[in-house]
């Protein structure tokens, strides 16, 4: 995974992104999550037991989760109460916005 190159402090909405401050351990996480997804096309390639696939993939999914959740939480923590505090005529867009990230995590 390349990192697209940007300011150090990302800006949108006005505000810094809630996950700057826990950017390098997502990064970790994610690049883990990659390492995972790489071994699961190796299982494949290898003909391995599809209960071990499976298992695998369900790992996977269970540490992307995990990066969404803490994504979510940042931006709720962050972006979302900010907003609120300052009266922003944003928050509610906000507000909804978050809802749908919600309903998206909960389908997937």
């Amino acid at each position: 995974m390349v990192a697209a190159a940007g300011p150090a402090h990302p800006v949108e909405h006005g505000h810094v992104h809630g996950y700057v401050t826990d950017k390098d351990a997502y990064l970790r996480r994610l690049r883990r999550v990659e390492g995972q997804v790489r071994g699961l096309a190796r299982m494949v390639e290898e003909d391995a037991y599809c209960i071990d696939v499976l298992t695998q993939v369900s790992a996977v999914s269970s540490a992307l989760e995990k990066v969404a959740l803490g994504l979510l939480e940042d931006h709720l923590r962050t972006c979302v109460v900010d907003a609120a505090r300052a009266g922003d005529e944003e928050a509610e867009a906000l507000v909804r916005e978050a809802s749908a990230a919600i309903a998206r995590l909960v389908r997937s």
